[in-house]
């Protein structure tokens, strides 16, 4: 019975051993736990003295007694100490159990159990550590049978669930979790059972009884053994991590958002354009912090409308509807191509602004609508703050945030964020950031506002300072291209110009400022009307870059030049503001630009270049050649004086001037540039408008690395015909000889109605020359367009109209020259002056006869 205990019983833990004591006291028979616990064989031990072999010198005598006893009867029960055989000494204590028995012939004799008292000991040390931990630990212990029911469970564990802790023996985990984690724990529980292998940090969810709040829990599994190795449940630790996991979640959620922010600081407001800037916001958004979002900004900011401070306010507050006009400009959805988050009724079409209706469905991309007055989207635009919009119960829309965008105190427009149901409605932390997000698209979109309005400005200023599409010259046939090296902003510094001189000579010019963008467009539009200005005074090429230099050198200088104080003295500017003054100006203000005239009379021109590139000439069945013009310094530089170079074209021949943007790029040089554009014009019969598409079509240019200016002009000098030039000695009788040449050529040109103004001007200039010129008179009168006469002599001094006084019996013929005529003027020329006048050729209607007040404002 002792040798044979089945597996878990007591004795897998304790020692217990037996033997014998005969009627002579010694030993008659030792079981084999008595060899296992003294050490001692059985044939060591039969037959020997118990207290003489086991027990220690000082106790034998009490020994004996004491077996004297027992074989007389008397039981007995006490601790004994005892040698452990081969342990130097060691003693052991031992509780041992003497009971009186006979032998088969009737003589008396003892039978003694002996337990091991130390491993009883132990036994309970370990239960009271056992009792300890499991009773007084914070975290709750569960022990599972193998069978997956509670063996015992401690007092933390049944504060978290309910009753006692030896209420929950035989409960199961069905009665803790929800179905699914149920199972789940279960699963786990039999693998830990079948292979020993413990499991940490499993994570369970559910709720504590009489508490609707989720909770989390973290729970540790391991399997318990006997003494002998079997398996007998498995032990569970379970903690609590709901504050850890929602700390957790709050991290996540913070790491999230900072991680949106960084996205949204990089991909929003790449764009100057309004609809892709609030794309890019929904891009960020979703899904990466909503399901579905849209973006309604207002229809006035759309538009470009000016609106003076503050009407942003006013349109938000508008009584029709609550609010303003917006247009629906960006939508994205995670989940649906649909928008089913609209609330209805509150969303109102715009047709009829007398009658708008109301919407049950969201506004389609691209349509215009307004808020209804009571709803939380125009509340927001009313208060600028996100409001939140209540799911709609029909669709599977779970929450909504209705989120102004405001910059710099001025709302924009509305963004809407929404998330599905299932999804984690918004709180606190999403609230605020939603207003992050729409407040950064917002100042970018202002941006772009702003720049949208700047950038219609600065376009309008630039194609008002270019000349129309089909520029008009007497003996030229015009076609001109001009493409900005940034087709987004289309502002930039090339500028060409065409410009009408006296005597149908026409002012061909192409300039190139340094720089793009609205600065260069600005130096380019003061450049250009400084060269009108300066043509119009008909300075000869070379001058009008020298002056054009002084202009630019001007330009470039704080405060337009050199100014002096009231005192006398310079007014230097700082150090530090010179050198951001020139940071700013100094390539702005530098800019290279040929200036060429010619005279369609002679089909000969007159070069003159700062810095720019050689025209470039084709004759009839010749190549492409490139004039050589003296280069001369870009504009702005100044101290150099520059040249002029006159050449004499045929007839039919073809004149290209241009920037550097069509013949050089990044990817090749500027002489194999020049080459291609020398191909280019190897057509020059062509109309000439599809030779500008040929050259900008072949050529390389790399459309958006500079602006390119193209204007050609085709040589189409005025036929003999058509001009009438003669020579008049100095003498009283060239004026009548002047007005019969005039007579006779007019009526020749069947300009019958232009006889009599023009006799009577002729006579003016040719007598003034006559009166105050020097040398020979030369009379020439041009008919193109219009008709043009001029006289030229050797004198210097420059006409000027006089109010003459009412006894003067001279002095109005200028006075009526500027009178009659369409226009008037005089110039210099190398040997004298010219002084003209023009007429515009009879359209059939009858000429309008002069006013007495415009007779009577000669005197």
């Amino acid at each position: 019975m002792w040798q044979s205990s089945p597996p878990g019983s007591i004795y897998d833990y304790i020692r217990v051993a037996s033997f014998s004591i005969g009627p002579d006291g010694l030993i008659e028979q030792w079981s084999r736990r008595a060899a296992g616990l003294f050490g001692v064989a059985a044939h060591d031990a039969v037959g020997k003295d118990p207290v003489e072999a086991f027990m220690p010198g000082e106790l034998r005598v009490d020994g004996h007694r004491r077996v004297g006893e027992v074989l007389d009867g008397k039981e007995w029960t006490g601790l004994v100490p005892f040698r452990m055989p081969g342990e130097d000494g060691l003693r052991g204590l031992a509780e041992i159990y003497v009971m009186p028995s006979e032998s088969a012939t009737g003589e008396r004799a003892a039978v003694c159990i002996v337990v091991d008292v130390r491993a009883l000991r132990r036994i309970e040390t370990d239960l009271a550590a056992s009792q300890a931990i499991f009773g007084q630990s914070p975290f709750g212990f569960v022990l599972f049978g193998t069978d997956f029911t509670v063996l015992r469970a401690n007092q933390r564990f049944a504060t978290v669930f309910g009753g006692r802790a030896d209420e929950h023996r035989g409960r199961t985990v069905h009665d803790y979790l929800a179905g699914p984690e149920a199972d789940r724990l279960s699963a786990t529980l039999s693998r830990v059972l079948e292979t020993g292998e413990s499991v940490t940090d499993l994570q369970l969810v559910g709720t504590a009884p009489g508490d609707s709040e989720r909770r989390h829990w973290s729970m540790n599994l391991y399997r318990v053994h006997s003494g002998t190795g079997r398996p007998i449940g498995i032990a569970g630790l379970a903690t609590d991590v709901t504050r850890r996991h929602i700390a957790a979640r709050e991290a996540a959620s913070a790491r999230r958002n900072l991680a949106l922010l960084n996205e949204a600081s990089a991909r929003i407001g790449n764009s100057l354009d309004l609809e892709t800037t609030a794309r890019e916001l929904l891009d960020v958004a979703v899904p990466g912090f909503c399901d579905l979002a849209s973006v309604d900004l207002y229809q006035a900011l759309l538009t470009g409308e000016e609106a003076p401070p503050g009407s942003w306010s006013s349109l938000r507050q508008e009584s029709v509807g609550g609010s303003a006009e917006l247009r629906r400009v960006a939508f994205a959805s995670a989940v649906s191509d649909a928008m089913p988050d609209a609330i209805p009724d509150t969303v109102e079409a715009v047709g009829d602004a007398s009658r708008p209706r109301a919407l049950t469905a969201a506004p389609a991309l691209g349509a215009v609508h307004r808020y209804a007055f009571n709803s939380p989207c125009a509340i927001a635009l009313r208060t600028g703050h996100v409001e939140d919009v209540p799911g709609d119960e029909r669709g599977f829309v779970q929450s909504s945030l209705a989120v102004p965008m405001v910059a710099h105190d001025t709302v924009v427009g509305l963004v809407r964020f929404s998330r599905a149901k299932g999804s984690e409605p918004f709180g606190e932390r999403d609230r605020a950031l939603a207003t992050e997000l729409a407040a950064r698209a917002a100042v970018c979109i202002d941006n772009a506002r702003l720049y949208r309005r700047e950038h219609e400005r600065a376009l309008i200023l630039q194609r008002s300072l270019l000349p129309p599409g089909d520029p008009e010259a007497a003996g030229l046939d015009i076609a001109c291209r001009y493409l900005p090296g940034n087709t987004a902003t289309e502002v930039g510094g090339d500028w060409f110009d065409v410009i009408e001189l006296p005597g149908h000579r026409t002012a061909l010019v192409v300039g190139d400022v340094m720089g793009r963008g609205l600065r260069a467009a600005v130096a380019m539009g003061e450049l250009r009307t400084a060269v009108r200005t300066l043509a119009l005074l008909d300075l000869e090429p070379a001058e009008v870059l020298s002056a054009l230099d002084e202009v630019a050198r001007g330009l470039g200088t704080p405060g337009g030049s050199n100014s002096s104080d009231g005192g006398g003295g310079a007014q230097w500017p700082s150090r530090a503001a010179h050198k951001s003054r020139e940071a700013d100006l100094s390539e702005v203000y530098l800019a290279t630009c040929v200036y060429a005239v010619y005279d369609p009379v002679t089909r000969r021109c007159t070069f003159a270049n700062a810095g720019h590139l050689p025209p470039v000439v084709v004759e009839p069945g010749e190549p492409a050649l490139l004039l050589d013009v003296p280069p001369g310094m870009p504009l702005g530089v100044g101290g150099e004086p520059f040249e002029e170079v006159e050449v004499e074209l045929k007839e039919g021949a073809l004149l290209a001037l241009y920037t550097d943007g069509l013949v050089e790029s990044r990817d090749h040089p500027l002489d194999e540039g020049l080459e291609a554009l020398r191909g280019a014009l190897v057509e020059p019969v062509r109309p000439l408008e599809d030779v500008c598409d040929h050259v900008l079509s072949t050529l390389d240019t790399r459309h958006g690395e500079d602006d390119i200016a193209l204007l050609m002009a085709r040589i189409q000098g005025l036929p003999a015909e058509a001009v009438g030039d003669w020579r008049l000695p100095r003498e009283l009788r060239s004026v009548g000889r002047a007005r019969e040449l005039a007579r006779g050529q007019l009526l020749a040109w069947d300009l019958d109605d232009l006889v009599d103004t023009t006799e009577l001007l002729v006579s003016e200039l040719v007598t003034n020359a006559l009166r105050y010129g020097e040398g020979e008179i030369r009379l020439r009168l041009l008919r193109d367009r219009t008709l043009v006469c001029e006289v030229w002599d050797a004198g210097l001094v420059q006409p000027r109209r006089r109010r003459a006084r009412d006894t003067d019996e001279g002095g109005r013929g200028l006075q009526l020259v500027g009178l009659l005529s369409a226009a008037w003027g005089s110039r210099r020329t190398p040997r004298g002056k010219t002084v003209w006048f023009e007429l515009p050729l009879p359209d059939g209607e009858p000429a309008a006869e002069r006013t007495v007040e415009e007779l009577l404002s000669m005197f």
